[in-house]
């Protein structure tokens, strides 16, 4: 605490952004800290927050979400289905435009839907379910579907990690393999490529060609009308910094607080806090189960025996309402998901775990954890893991590094020898990871699956079984098992759920809940 106090007291007499940022005419530009580094941008090729807020300023999707989780037509006019139920048409609304002035077609959403569905959990379910994804004219999208998909509007409509972001064909048509590099979409915002300096600074411009929806806007959903001329995300790794400078005025916005500090910018007569995710998120951590130690499911159990969310909860929280304990693979509070993990997870003390480690087959095995030290709520459960993990006898090798690393390195199958990883803990918006298709953090698809390379046949099963079910019974009793899969296989350990403040000047009126911050409607009282 005294270095932070110290570092806000020094900030009161010298400003924290550069004078040009200063000099701009405030009124028409909004200053955003984001909670961490933006250090890929293509938002379809991972699933991290900040690159899908980054997704939401550039890109645009053809079904938003509603504050009720409803899909609701965004880029899309409407659509119809044929009495089969096999093919969809979707029609684009009129005066669409990319940001280099080329129209939206239909042929451009038909190739982005077709990447996306080889990235997103959700569209990797649908896909398998699609013949073609293809368009009947430039404003019609036709979806050919092998069998039925009743949830495809909530599968492109979603609302995180990672949305249906439309691309221009040229773009779309990069190997989901690799990053889309150019930022060229037709949302509310144009990035300033000149202006991006990774790890300090991304700037954005108001697309004055954007047309809104006329519905008042709610989540991903409705109009989304930009009343600033520049938004600016200010990089600031050290928490003390963006602080001080929301407090001095010098940014509007700060998108993550940090618990120590919440009271006093809750006592700011000039800013409030703003806590823009009623669902919170869900912490955990991710084996690597692709190497050695953790491809052995009985070591997974063993440690998750072993985790009391207690402490990793009260470590990034400064208020009991702040967090809850969940013992469930899926967010506690949302639809069907039931606490399986009573009496399983955290049920071991040190000393019984130490010898159901042995019991698993443990035998020394180096285990690297990757810790992001530029992200607080992450680097404190690595710290707190690295110490558990030590204590049940397990040979510990913590790396710090900041989250753009983290990001890189974490997509490495090499072994720990090699430059590789066993364990790296993270957070989801609890609203992306609520059902078995959308939870890429328990889905089995390996290969194509998210980092950690979890390979289930038997998950993939009931994640169809669920995709396919009809009412609320049978949907909630598959629902259940595949929650009991995932428990029995260990692909994650859940480490509590929270619920983070961002701070906002109390100047600026409009803005909206999301699992992610968004810019539009915002605008200066």
């Amino acid at each position: 605490m005294m270095q932070r106090r110290t570092l806000l007291a020094s900030a009161a007499a010298a400003p924290l952004l550069a004078q040009p940022a200063q000099a701009q005419n405030r009124a028409r530009v909004l200053r955003y800290v984001p909670s961490t580094n933006l250090s890929i941008l293509d938002p379809v090729f991972t699933p991290a927050a900040v690159s899908i807020a980054h997704g939401y300023c550039v890109f645009d999707t053809l079904y938003g979400m509603d504050s009720n989780m409803r899909p609701q037509p965004q880029m899309a006019a409407g659509h119809s289905v044929s009495a089969d139920g096999l093919t969809w048409e979707i029609t684009l609304r009129e005066g669409l435009r990319f940001h280099d002035g080329e129209p939206v077609r239909a042929r451009d959403c038909a190739e982005s839907l077709n990447r996306w569905s080889k990235r997103d959990s959700f569209g990797q379910a649908l896909g398998a379910a699609t013949e073609s994804f293809g368009f009947k004219d430039d404003r019609t999208i036709v979806i050919k579907l092998k069998r039925r998909f009743n949830r495809l509007l909530e599968a492109i409509g979603k609302s995180h990690s990672s949305p249906a972001f439309i691309m221009p064909e040229r773009l779309a048509r990069t190997s989901p393999t690799s990053q889309v590099t150019e930022m060229v979409g037709s949302g509310p915002l144009r990035f300033v490529r000149g202006e991006y300096v990774s790890g300090s600074r991304i700037v954005y411009e108001r697309n004055a060609d954007y047309v809104p929806r006329s519905e008042a806007p709610s989540w991903t959903a409705g109009g989304k009308v930009m009343n600033f001329d520049r938004v600016e995300w200010h990089v600031m790794p050290d928490p003390a910094t963006g602080t001080a400078a929301i407090q001095a005025g010098e940014v509007d916005w700060l998108g993550a607080v940090l618990p120590d500090l919440a009271a006093a910018l809750a006592a700011h007569r000039r800013i409030s806090l703003f806590r823009a995710d009623p669902f919170g998120l869900v912490s955990m951590l991710r084996f690597n189960l692709a190497t050695a130690p953790f491809d052995n499911v009985a070591l997974r159990q063993a440690v998750m025996r072993a985790i009391d969310q207690r402490p990793f909860i009260q470590a990034i929280t400064a208020k009991p309402e702040d967090g809850r304990v969940c013992r469930s693979m899926f967010p506690c509070g949302m639809p069907g998901v039931v606490e399986v993990g009573e009496g399983i997870i955290g049920s071991l003390d040190v000393a019984a775990a130490r010898q159901a480690v042995l019991a698993a087959g443990y035998r020394g095995e180096r285990v690297v954890i990757l810790n992001p030290t530029d992200i607080p709520s992450i680097s404190a459960h690595g710290l707190l893991l690295a110490d558990l993990l030590r204590r049940i006898g397990m040979n510990v090798d913590l790396q710090d590094m900041d989250w753009g690393t983290v990001v890189q390195r974490r997509i490495s199958r090499n072994p720990v020898e090699r430059g590789g990883w066993s364990i790296a803990c993270t957070n989801w918006p609890a609203i992306s990871v609520d059902n078995p298709a959308t939870n890429t953090t328990t889905r089995g698809l390996g290969d194509t699956g998210w980092w950690g390379w979890f390979n289930d046949p038997r998950t993939e099963e009931l994640t169809q079984a669920w995709l396919d079910a009809e009412g609320t019974e049978a949907t909630n009793a598959v629902f259940l098992e595949a929650q009991r899969r995932a428990l029995e296989m260990v692909p994650i350990i859940p480490l509590g759920q929270t619920f983070q403040d961002s701070a906002i000047r109390n100047d600026l009126r409009g803005a909206l809940n999301g699992s992610v911050h968004v810019f539009w409607n915002l605008r200066r009282g």
